[in-house]
């Protein structure tokens, strides 16, 4: 290589152009999570005022323009002039990285945004910002564009009160999408209201003149009820709350007679989709707890105990931590890192947790007993699958038999589809490249294992060749590193029964292997909808696409796909597997307490709930039946 590599080729971005050159660094992504992120950003700074006992009332709206405005009535951005960069106070913290009243613990002792993007971030990436601050009996206002300085800061007379108030219409030319969703700021905002009891946030939507106040008096309580309101509960929620050297835990817990486990991680009020040193010390501690008490009354037999799986069965808990250092595994918030707050949570949860048990032994029983039963599934789970082992033993290494592989043996490259019926399997199969793609076809709809308990679901074949083809195992034995596959990809017809098939194995990718979605490696195939025919052929993913491009080369030859089937080789080939011109979706938990929520509703026994939702939501259904 000739090309030349010195001090003039390092480039420096100054100010906030790093934010502007790579958002997906600093806010995860550029489409719809990573532009809600930015409200979030602004929300954290308001949460925090009100963690530090200042403000209760945060305004969001949803306005016409296109822009987002959040208020509170906190004490307002500092608007004095910075000793270091000879600015007002609130020009640094809104042009500056890591720049803000977070890191000395002199006016934050707690705050969920320490370790966030921070608004400077939100500034870069709109193409305008409004900040109003009511501070000492004057209105502070100033504009921003794209994070450079528009105006100066002014001071007006008047405004009661104190407080911040940001209005932000975010750039087009960074986000695939700008248009705000009132639903999933909604989930966000319920979640915060639960955190912190006696804040109160409103949204409002101006367009559609739609409003809703969020407010928990009972705080976790109110969650863990809220998360079960659609199942039948085994005892009144379990409630908790201890302080030590400045780290506050709170947690509440309530069982349901169901078999899913959730377990819900807050560091500060951001959501750790991917749980942290919190979760892990509260799931040691009570796996200890329950074996203990077992023991203790003579219920465990033969020396066995009780693995985490079966104490965790039809949990819901809510473990919330607030902490004044904590160290996220990434940017946007998804894990805690700090390996002292295991300690500290595992040995409150135990002791707090056996103290319960010993004086409430009612509900004890029912716990324990559900766990015992679980263990007894487990064990029998186990030996079936062992004789499905032994049967297989000479048989492809123990693979399913209808597996077609890929010949390579490179996890890091290679794909497994699975594919609704087997008239698809087999056009898959040929349409393949064998060296790296592997279809497994699937019979018709598998078990919603929403309902069916674990040992039915773990003795359905199509499930069992599921987890045996991945190779991670599920539960406690999962194992990434295990994984056959890098992509795991969901491939069914564009219609309705397509659309169910996918639901079912989503809701069991997210049941029984929940990590294997953090990690990334769950996708779902979007084979076209159409083929236009015009000299050329077009293929078309929407109706609303087809209407584009007929309006744009005339009348066509069009062609609707009903099923995979139907697709010749190299028509299924070029739109669904070659990794060139194929579309594919990546799946991802953007926040778990509405997944779970989502998943119960249309996949659980609350059919009311599931007819609510259809009733709400048909306008935007495209049936093709």
């Amino acid at each position: 290589m000739t090309a030349k590599y010195g001090a003039s080729e390092i480039k420096v971005l100054e100010g906030l152009s790093a934010v502007r050159k790579r958002p997906a660094m600093y806010i995860g992504s550029t489409g719809k999570a990573g532009l809600h992120h930015l409200v979030y950003e602004v929300l954290d700074n308001s949460v925090d005022e009100h963690m530090a006992g200042f403000g209760d009332k945060i305004k969001v709206t949803i306005n016409k323009n296109g822009s987002v405005t959040v208020e509170d009535n906190g004490r307002g951005i500092p608007v004095d002039k910075h000793k270091t960069y000879k600015m007002p106070a609130v020009q640094v913290a809104l042009t500056k990285l890591h720049a803000g009243g977070k890191f000395d613990k002199k006016s934050y002792a707690i705050s969920g945004g320490l370790h966030g993007v921070g608004i400077s971030v939100v500034n870069a990436l709109s193409k305008k910002l409004i900040v109003e601050i009511r501070r000492g009996g004057k209105i502070h206002t100033q504009e921003y564009s794209k994070g450079d300085v528009k105006t100066k800061l002014k001071a007006t007379k008047g405004g009661n009160g104190s407080g911040t108030k940001i209005t932000f219409w975010p750039d087009e030319e960074i986000f695939s999408v700008v248009d705000f969703d009132y639903k999933v700021l909604e989930t966000r905002f319920r979640e915060v209201a639960f955190l912190n009891p006696g804040l109160k946030i409103n949204l409002f939507e101006e367009a559609k003149n739609k409003k809703e106040e969020f407010y928990a008096a009972g705080g976790l309580i109110e969650f863990v009820k809220w998360i079960n309101k659609s199942k039948e509960v085994l005892h009144k929620p379990i409630y908790f709350k201890r302080e030590s050297n400045g780290t506050v835990i709170d947690v509440a817990i309530q069982y349901n007679s169901g078999y899913r486990e959730n377990i819900f991680g807050f560091v500060n009020t951001i959501n750790t989709v991917e749980g942290g040193t919190h979760v892990s010390g509260f799931k040691t501690a009570l796996t200890r707890v329950m074996n203990d008490y077992s023991r203790k009354k003579g219920l465990l037999k033969d020396n066995g105990n009780l693995l985490g799986d079966d104490v965790r069965e039809g949990i819901t808990a809510i473990v919330s931590v607030k902490m004044g250092e904590p160290q996220f595994e990434g940017q946007t918030k998804t894990k805690l890192g700090n390996s002292e707050i295991k300690g500290f949570v595992d040995s409150i949860v135990s002791a707090v947790l056996s103290e319960f048990f010993e004086e409430n032994p009612s509900v004890a029983k029912r716990i324990t007993a559900k766990a015992l039963d679980s263990a007894r599934a487990r064990l029998a789970a186990k030996k079936a699958k062992d004789l499905v082992r032994r049967k297989n033993a000479f048989s492809l290494g123990g693979l399913p038999g209808k597996l077609h592989d890929c010949s390579s043996k490179k996890s890091d490259s290679s794909e497994l589809y699975l594919v609704e019926g087997e008239s698809a399997g087999g056009s898959a199969k040929n349409a393949r490249d064998k060296e790296y793609q592997a279809i497994l076809p699937l019979k018709g709809k598998i078990l919603n294992v929403e309902k069916a308990n674990p040992i039915k679901a773990l003795s359905s074949e199509e499930i069992t060749n599921m987890i045996t083809a991945v190779g991670t195992g599920i539960g406690e034995q999962f194992d990434v590193e295990r994984l056959r596959y890098k992509k795991i990809i969901i491939m069914t017809d564009a219609d309705v029964d397509g659309e169910h098939i996918k639901t079912l194995l989503l809701t069991f990718f997210f049941r029984f292997m929940p990590d294997l979605i953090q990690n990334g490696n769950l996708y779902v195939a979007l084979p076209p909808l159409y083929r236009v025919r015009k000299r050329k052929d077009y293929y078309v993913y929407s109706d609303k696409e087809l209407k584009k491009l007929t309006e744009s080369i005339g009348t066509a030859n069009v062609t609707r796909f009903k099923g995979l089937g139907e697709m010749g080789l190299n028509q299924l080939w070029d739109t669904t597997m070659n990794p060139k011109t194929r579309k594919i979706k990546k799946i991802f938990i953007r926040d778990a307490v509405e997944a779970d929520q989502t998943f119960s509703m249309l996949m659980g026994d609350d059919v009311q709930a599931r007819k609510t939702f259809i009733q709400e939501n048909a306008k935007e259904a495209s049936l093709d039946v």
